[in-house]
């Protein structure tokens, strides 16, 4: 299927910019591993002028009446929607991940368009009784201000999707930073918005190297807000930075997301669907299920289960309809599942299934599910973020918990069971911010998104999502 790849631009005061007197970085198509375009990459001229037009451009739109806001994001929604097959196309050419998964990540991205237009129309205060006769005491809740957004490359629709929604709704003006791995989805997110009547200079989107962007945005006094997905050592710079200013920010970091599965489980249910969580996106997916923890009478028929169904993924281009698995993201998550594998084998580990990378072209990796694994080794305490599962036995719930929490993470967590009692007392001892009991499909735009300990702090979406770029002002007038 030869599908053209959509030009690159800069976004900023309402202008389209071309990488004419610009440094570029190279786009590749993961599943060639061959060059498709070239995104232009911001100067420190253009992060100026981003700053500037957010500043002004901010106080045009919070005084925008939320009917129009919510309208705006509402006709985005349905642009987006219009153009979905292009867009996922798109993603698919740069990103890698399958066809069907880069229409459905296109599909909930406009769900964020359409939840928060409504949450624009339900930002409320409130009046507070006064304790002195006279006095009327408000509480009034407002944009907190220009808004500096970064978003990482493996899910390039919807984690800007969620931002850009709320920010927007509440009356931010907003400077975005996607991944230049995966450009034009972002960019195609902010071309439906121009469409809708957003006015411009409400939104810029910009490109270049991370810390000299994240660097110039954070430290400068226009920034009131800043929202950031992405690795946690990353997580940890950023926030030292808004630090400096005083800063609101939100955090949705890493994950080693743990499942929980009991010996009175549907344990065929528990395996056969969390193989197609774990490699979903080819593993690279922040809330995917990364140690499967089995109570000791269900392991070897979990295992079973869980190794078949494995065997059975069909991996290949994601243009492909047929494919379930597409290539890694770049050579450097190559590198790294070999790396991580080599380290647990050599410390004792048995692979079970895969465990290679695929010869040819693109940048493929057999999906490995790996059993026995030391506590010494690597992928027990990093987070893999590729195409690897790890099998363990525990005895009962207090060592499944213990497990569980082990790490610092606590973004997801997953729990199996046909008892009421086990999963309320797993759901209250699991250290994480999302849970799933015997489902693993955790992400709803009207729920929040986030985590907790070093996974980060705040949510995205729900009624919770809008709250973060909102500021309360305390007013008492005699």
């Amino acid at each position: 299927m030869n599908i053209p790849y959509d030009s690159l631009y800069l976004f900023i005061d309402g202008k389209w910019l071309n990488a004419d007197g610009r440094n570029t970085a190279s786009v590749v198509n993961p599943a060639t591993g061959r060059e498709i375009g070239r995104v232009p990459l911001a100067t420190a001229g253009d992060l100026d002028h981003a700053l500037e037009t957010a500043r002004l451009s901010f106080e045009v739109w919070r005084h925008t009446t939320p009917d129009k806001r919510a309208k705006t994001l509402k006709r985005a929604a349905d642009l987006i929607l219009e153009r979905a097959p292009h867009i996922a196309a798109q993603m698919t050419l740069e990103e890698g991940k399958p066809l069907g998964e880069s229409m459905d990540e296109v599909l909930r991205a406009a769900e964020y368009f359409e939840w928060f237009a409504e949450s624009a129309r339900r930002i409320d205060g409130r009046v507070v009784p006064a304790n002195r006769p006279g006095v009327l005491q408000l509480v009034k809740r407002q944009a907190i201000g220009p808004v500096a957004a970064f978003t990482p490359w493996n899910f390039p629709a919807i984690t800007p999707a969620r931002k850009l929604s709320a920010a927007l709704a509440a009356g931010c003006s907003v400077i975005l930073k996607p991944g230049e791995e995966s450009p034009s989805t972002a960019l195609a997110l902010a071309r439906a918005l121009d469409d809708a009547g957003l006015p411009k200079g409400v939104l810029q989107v910009v490109f270049g190297v991370p810390d000299q962007v994240s660097s110039h945005l954070i430290a400068s006094s226009i920034i009131r807000k800043v929202t950031f997905t992405g690795s946690v050592p990353i997580g940890r710079l950023l926030s030292a930075r808004a630090a400096d200013g005083v800063k609101s920010i939100t955090l949705e970091l890493g994950g080693h997301g743990p499942v929980l599965v009991f010996e009175d489980a549907d344990i065929e249910k528990a395996a056969v669907e969390g193989v197609a969580n774990r490699f979903r996106g080819t593993g690279q997916v922040c809330i995917s299920s990364t140690r499967f923890l089995i109570q000791r009478g269900a392991y070897q028929t979990f295992v079973d289960q869980f190794v078949s169904a494995t065997k059975a993924l069909k991996i290949g281009n994601g243009l492909d309809l047929e494919t379930q698995v597409g290539p890694l993201a770049n050579p450097r998550q190559l590198a790294k599942m070999e790396e991580l594998i080599a380290d647990a084998v050599e410390k004792g580990a048995r692979v079970l299934v895969g465990g290679e990378a695929l010869p040819g072209e693109g940048f493929f990796f057999q999906p490995t599910v790996l059993a026995d694994v030391p506590m010494n080794a690597r992928v027990m305490h990093e987070e893999p973020f590729g195409p690897i599962a790890v099998l363990m036995p525990f005895d009962d719930l207090a060592d499944g918990l213990k497990e569980a929490n082990r790490l610092p993470y606590g973004l997801s967590a997953y729990a199996f069971t046909s008892s009421a009692r086990t999963a309320i007392d797993v759901a209250d001892g699991l250290e994480a911010g999302m849970i799933g009991i015997n489902q693993y499909r955790i992400v709803a735009t009207e729920l929040p998104f986030g985590g907790m300990k070093e996974s980060g702090h705040g949510s995205e979406g729900g009624v919770e999502g809008i709250e973060h770029y909102l500021t309360n002002k305390f007013i008492s007038q005699v």
